[in-house]
């Protein structure tokens, strides 16, 4: 009777602990927002710090690798925006190739994270509300979760924390979280690493136009310098065609199914 009474007892304690992690991680986003923290994430930040970023790189080479990942993985589990910005300055700071693979690694930790924590808190409770219509689409969704989550990946449709908090309350396994979207967004990685690789020559560039606008007596001369402006057309298109191509497998599978009733 006493071991019957101490597990009912637990039940409602292990059903609110459930919510800690999302609860911290909560927390912890709403503090970094109060504060201003997430502010730091800015272009304005980095290029002012850059100097600085580079001899501390060039000093404690190994510590400023894990130190940079973990918060990179840190803004990612909050949610927080400039996750392209932390991409061109790994780039910047450690190469076009190791940082690609430090971004990519620590975005898939910090992506994990909020999946998991969102998954223990609300992913049961929410699908037992799915109705009809969005149990349907669950369905799908998670017969090819794949395909889809390496679309959603490699296409920027849908901003990185509503992929990560969308699929969490979706049946879909850890393991094709993981590796798709470690895959998912390798190629997008790598373009801004090595984007962020040649940041210098073009804040060069950006300031010699700055200065010679100055030079002619123009009223209205701005740097010009945004995280969207070392983005190009070509870049996009490509990330486009990536994503579609994922999306083949789910195409053919249904065709198949259309074509199915006629060979029968």
């Amino acid at each position: 009777m006493n071991a019957a009474w101490t597990r009912a007892a637990g039940q409602p304690r292990s059903r609110y602990l459930r919510f800690a992690p999302l609860l911290v991680i909560g927390a912890a986003a709403a503090i970094s927002f109060a504060t201003g923290w997430y502010e730091q994430l800015s272009l304005a930040t980095f290029l002012a710090e850059r100097k600085a970023l580079l001899a501390f790189v060039a000093a404690h080479r190994l510590g400023a690798i894990a130190l940079f990942a973990l918060v990179y993985a840190v803004a990612v589990a909050l949610s927080m925006p400039g996750a392209m910005l932390c991409t061109i300055a790994a780039g910047f700071l450690f190469g076009g190739l190791v940082g690609g693979i430090v971004a990519a690694l620590a975005a898939t930790t910090g992506a994990v994270a909020i999946f998991l924590a969102a998954r223990t808190s609300l992913g049961e409770w929410l699908r037992a509300g799915f109705g009809p219509a969005l149990a349907g689409f669950a369905r799908k969704f998670e017969a090819d979760a794949a395909s889809y989550l390496l679309f959603l990946r490699l296409t920027p449709i849908f901003p990185f924390w509503l992929v990560n908090l969308g699929t969490a309350l979706l049946n879909v396994p850890l393991r094709v979280f993981v590796w798709t979207t470690f895959v998912g967004i390798l190629p997008a990685s790598f373009a801004f690493a090595f984007a962020g690789s040649g940041l210098d020559s073009v804040i060069d560039a950006r300031r010699q136009i700055f200065e010679a606008c100055i030079a002619a007596g123009k009223a209205k001369c701005k740097f010009g310098l945004s995280v969207a402006s070392l983005i190009t057309p070509q870049m996009l298109l490509a990330f486009a065609a990536l994503g579609m191509a994922a999306l083949i497998p789910v195409v053919l599978k249904g065709l198949r199914h259309r074509a199915a009733p006629e060979i029968s």
